[in-house]
């Protein structure tokens, strides 16, 4: 539940953030945000 709550913050912060961002570049963070949160939860266990 931790690692999805610090991909959620990611995701809004980006949002708030970046409000000019294109629906790719969207896309492409929220990938990137996945893959981190794949890490933590291989680092965190």
């Amino acid at each position: 539940m931790k690692i999805y709550l610090i991909w959620l913050i990611g995701v809004i912060v980006w949002n708030f953030g970046v409000p000019a961002a294109t629906p790719l570049e969207d896309v492409i963070v929220a990938i990137l945000l996945s893959f981190m949160s794949i890490g933590l939860k291989k680092y965190l266990k």
